[in-house]
């Protein structure tokens, strides 16, 4: 009969600290031992003329919030990265002016205007065109950014952290990237500068 108490006092005293193994469960050790990341849109990295201006705003502020968090190296190369993080900016509607200039190299066989150049036409490659538009989308209207792994030949990995939230993208504050760094560092603490730096001896 004394071992069930016995045994009652052990998970409660062990309670905490499988919790607390339980909470490093939730970021992945990738989290920690990363040092290269890359930052790019939902729809591509920065340089995409397609971007949309507020989701190039938000690879800047981000950009701008790990370099201050002095825990991982901005890399514009994703082949070089460990960690690619994917930012978005939420929108209910929005849309793009578009406006661009096509070079074909002749009509197709069998068009509506054989022979013959036809810009407006739907089959025409040739010549020089102009294209003029409206892109839309629709979409969530609470920010969003996530962190991947990096995988084989620059691509997207493992999910391995998402949050969403209204506004989270906005500097100065960029929340999403204070929530992130306040999971990495609790579950991950950065060694202090006197344990990373070798002893030296008195002389």
């Amino acid at each position: 009969m004394k071992l069930i108490p016995s045994i009652a006092l052990a998970l409660v005293v062990a309670a905490p600290f499988g919790f607390a193994k339980d909470k490093k469960k939730d970021v992945p050790e990738m989290l920690a031992n990363a040092r290269y990341v890359y930052v790019q849109a939902e729809d591509g990295d920065i340089m995409n003329p397609r971007l949309f201006p507020e989701d190039r705003q938000a690879i800047v502020d981000v950009e701008d919030e790990l370099k201050d968090w002095n825990r991982y190296t901005i890399t514009i190369n994703r082949n070089e990265a460990e960690l690619m993080v994917v930012v978005r900016k939420g929108r209910l509607a929005s849309a793009q002016a578009r406006a661009g200039v096509g070079i074909g190299t002749g009509p197709e066989l069998g068009g509506p205007y054989p022979g013959s150049r036809n810009p407006a036409g739907p089959n025409n490659t040739g010549g020089t065109s102009a294209e003029i538009g409206i892109r839309g989308e629709v979409g969530p209207a609470d920010d969003l950014l996530r962190v991947y792994l990096v995988g084989t030949n620059g691509n997207r990995g493992a999910l391995l952290w998402s949050r969403e939230m209204k506004d989270g993208l906005d500097a100065p504050q960029v929340v999403l990237v204070k929530q992130l760094k306040q999971a990495v560092d609790k579950a991950y603490p950065p060694q202090a500068a006197s344990q990373q730096a070798p002893a030296t001896k008195k002389p």
